[in-house]
């Protein structure tokens, strides 16, 4: 297990010294930890907004579908009918272009980069034993950086709100006091993962789309498995989660503003009832015109005998 740990690591090696470069250049910018992981998170979700407006379209369309899929999984009940069933929902998807596991999409691209990101943060707080004192040896951004010399002079800590964000809300913080900007970090980033699900759950609403029911438990499990998961990884992760959620929920407000996700666009049709009543009407001023010039023809035909 060590020997592939080492050569995942080794792998990604460029990519930790990439992002710890670009991480170095905006502190260098502004020197404040907090900024520099906030610029960076700001490019990282640069080059993912494309998924999550993709993402956000495909569980718009899914919802869109969901009287479809019920009319479909009503006509093909039973164990029997599940393979003409799939094939069936299959062949929906593809028309519609929706796909069931889209909104699971930004989460999972997200994996990648938060793994580099922990393994950056990890290699910034680094330490080696030097003639029996422990001193700071940041690894993944230039020697002659301003973030480099301010790492080595802290002794590896990432100072800043009064909190080391190389730390976990489960490290040793010396005092209750010490662990509360921590308890904070976490509550605003689940509370932010939970606006952002009720920003959709309401958008369908007013929309009035039912939201599949695989997509509610899944937007229900999640921040809780992550609440786990922001406790036990550093504070300058969970701050790059806080920053990519607020970035996600900006650009869903402004795709329902722009009606760019709105199932309801470019569906409504006349019926046809309605259209026949608009031809009636428009044929009911000629047929009153009509009334008139037939009395005088039949006059005429009287005065003619």
């Amino acid at each position: 297990m060590k020997s592939l740990f080492h050569s995942v690591g080794t792998l990604f090696q460029p990519i930790f010294h990439a992002f710890g470069w670009l991480l170095a250049f905006f502190y260098g910018v502004i020197p404040n930890y907090a900024v520099a992981i906030a610029l960076l998170t700001i490019v990282i979700m640069g080059a993912l907004t494309p998924f999550t407006i993709k993402s956000t379209k495909s569980m718009m369309a899914m919802q869109k579908l969901q009287p479809e899929i019920k009319k479909l999984q009503q006509k093909y009940k039973g164990p029997e009918n599940r393979q003409i069933l799939n094939e069936e929902l299959m062949r929906l998807y593809r028309e519609e272009g929706a796909n069931p596991v889209g909104g699971c999409l930004p989460v999972l691209l997200q994996a990648p980069f938060l793994f580099i990101l922990y393994s950056v943060i990890k290699g910034l707080s680094y330490t080696v034993l030097s003639h029996g004192v422990v001193v700071a040896a940041p690894r993944y951004i230039p020697q002659s950086s301003k973030m480099y010399a301010s790492l080595v002079h802290s002794g590896g800590q990432i100072k800043v709100f009064g909190m080391d964000l190389s730390l976990k809300l489960f490290s040793s913080h010396g005092s209750i006091g010490a662990t509360i900007p921590f308890v904070i970090f976490v509550a605003i980033a689940v509370g932010l993962q939970y606006f952002q699900m009720a920003q959709m759950n309401n958008r369908n609403r007013k929309t009035g789309q039912a939201m599949p029911s695989q997509q509610l438990m899944m937007q229900r499990f999640l921040p809780v498995v992550f609440a786990y998961f922001y406790m036990v990884i550093p504070a300058a992760v969970v701050l790059y989660m806080i920053v990519s959620t607020t970035i996600r929920i900006i650009t869903q407000d402004l795709m329902f503003r722009a009606g760019v996700s709105n199932p309801n666009k470019g569906v409504e049709r006349a019926l046809p009832a309605a259209e026949k009543s608009v031809e009636s009407e428009a044929e009911q001023p000629s047929s009153i015109k009509s009334t008139p010039q037939s009395r005088s023809k039949a006059k005429r035909k009287r005065k003619a005998r």
